[in-house]
């Protein structure tokens, strides 16, 4: 059995070659090279043999498929002999070879020495004069754009390896919006630390439309302006709660906090039902504050943490859409609704719960009662018909209409609210957005009433019910225009 050595070249031509490179080819009389398409290659031992794993990318559907046979041969060939194999850069920098090649020497009882080389990352960052001990994330290009949303920290600069071709930067840019603006000033660094060297300063929506793209291309992308991960948000409610942070904050609990979070619930309802982008923007962020304040004080009291609460969520969101993130097979959003039940339920199953339990008191009443009657409908307990419900609001009213006290109207009030409730459910209409859109479909229209009754000057507490009527009836028509 062979030994395989896994040789760097570096990131440009022969300079850049370690000496232990260098002696390591010398004595080699056959090189296996990832790729012939890389400026040391010309520069290598006069004597030394190459042979290529370029044809493999010319016939393989995938990447994978690539990687999977290169290895596989190398295996194959260090059965027979000594393997030297050479690739561009660092062995253990955006080498996939490399590292499955190691996985499976071990396996197959080959031994792998690895020669250190100099990686892109070096001449990357003195292209752009960054230091690399300031939080530079390193990702390859290829397996970044195989996310819709990126996992990169925006307060962090940013280097991408193997932007190869301009199709690839336009796939990259997606990706990136996600969480920089279009017009982010990025680098596009082509042949780095080589004298044909170009350092291209352009926006991020830019990068596909250079000509110079190619195999020897990256990605330099500076931190945004402000900070906005968040880690940083984490970061500062911890300072705020610290001893020399802010009196108020430190003074907090999780009760204390409990009104100000559904008021800030609130204001994002409003900001949706008002279509207000800005409103929403500002209003969600004051919930996030919220949450990581939250989230800060059971951190404080050892109970859980941040990376606990996303943890468990992004857990539970794959487990509970298996359609997705499994062999699962769904027909509509009903029946993902139904898998979505009985995995709750399935979670559940050693538990003694009532199907009514863990449904969220401070919730708005009609919110509730929309949960509690689809958690009961679950065991089929509903009318077999909507012709029923529709004959139970009847039977309410006239109770309502006979109750005598008030405690007796209040409760069958409260129950002619709980079945129009189950009404709406059977329309597929929520009921707490349906009062919400008359609520406000009622203040436009007395607002208008009002402003109408000014320019009359008519003053509405001196109206009787009949001219306050004709108002309200005329407002109704010159709104529905």
């Amino acid at each position: 059995m062979g030994k395989i050595t896994v040789v760097g070249l570096g990131p440009g031509n022969g300079r850049f070659l370690t000496r232990a490179a260098w002696e390591t080819l010398s004595q080699a009389e056959v090189a296996y090279l990832r790729t012939e398409r890389h400026p040391a290659v010309a520069d290598l031992p006069a004597h030394v043999t190459r042979h290529s794993f370029d044809p493999i990318y010319d016939t393989a559907d995938s990447f994978e498929t690539v990687y999977e046979t290169i290895v596989a041969e190398l295996l194959a060939l260090a059965g027979q002999a000594d393997v030297v194999y050479a690739v561009p850069g660092h062995p253990f920098v955006g080498e996939s070879t490399v590292t499955r090649l190691v996985t499976q020497a071990k396996e197959a009882g080959v031994s792998v020495e690895i020669v250190a080389g100099l990686s892109f990352v070096e001449p990357c960052l003195t292209a752009v004069q960054q230091d690399g001990m300031d939080g530079v994330q390193i990702f390859d290009a290829i397996e970044l754009t195989q996310y819709l949303y990126p996992p990169v920290n925006p307060d962090f600069p940013l280097l991408l390896g193997q932007v190869y071709s301009r199709m690839l930067a336009s796939e990259l840019k997606l990706v990136l919006t996600a969480v920089y603006p279009d017009e982010h000033p990025v680098t596009l660094i082509h042949q780095a630390g080589e004298d044909e060297q170009v350092v291209e300063q352009i926006l991020l929506y830019e990068i596909d439309r250079s000509d110079r793209v190619d195999h020897l291309t990256s990605l330099f992308v500076p931190p945004l302006s402000n900070p906005a991960s968040l880690a940083n948000l984490a970061e500062t409610v911890a300072i705020l709660r610290s001893p020399d942070g802010c009196p108020w904050d430190q003074e907090q609990t999780h009760q204390s906090l409990r009104s100000g979070f559904l008021e800030e619930a609130s204001e994002v309802l409003a900001a949706i039902d008002d279509d207000d982008m800005e409103g929403l923007r500002e209003e969600l962020g004051d919930v996030f504050y919220h949450l990581v304040m939250q989230i800060q004080m059971a951190s404080e009291a050892e109970a859980f943490r941040l990376t606990d609460v996303l943890a468990n969520i992004d857990a539970k969101l794959k487990y509970r859409h298996p359609h997705v993130w499994g062999d699962w097979q769904v027909q509509d959003s009903e029946e993902v609704i139904q898998n979505w039940e009985m995995l709750k339920a399935r979670e559940k199953a050693d538990r003694s719960d009532s199907l009514v339990d863990h449904i969220p008191q401070a919730l708005p009443a009609l919110a509730r009662s929309q949960k509690l009657q689809t958690r009961v409908r679950q065991v089929g307990f509903d009318w077999p018909d909507i012709e029923g419900v529709y004959e139970k609001v009847q039977e309410e009213i006239s109770e309502l209409r006979e109750a005598v006290s008030p405690e007796h109207r209040a409760e069958e009030l409260g129950d002619l609210l709980f079945v129009v409730v189950n009404l709406a459910k059977w329309l597929d209409i929520d009921a707490e957005s349906a009062l919400r859109e008359a609520n406000a479909k009622f203040s436009r229209r007395f607002r208008a009433l009002e402003k109408l009754a000014q320019t009359r000057q008519l003053a509405l507490a001196e109206m009787d019910l009949d001219s306050l009527e004709a108002l309200w009836q005329e407002v109704k028509v010159q709104l529905s225009d």
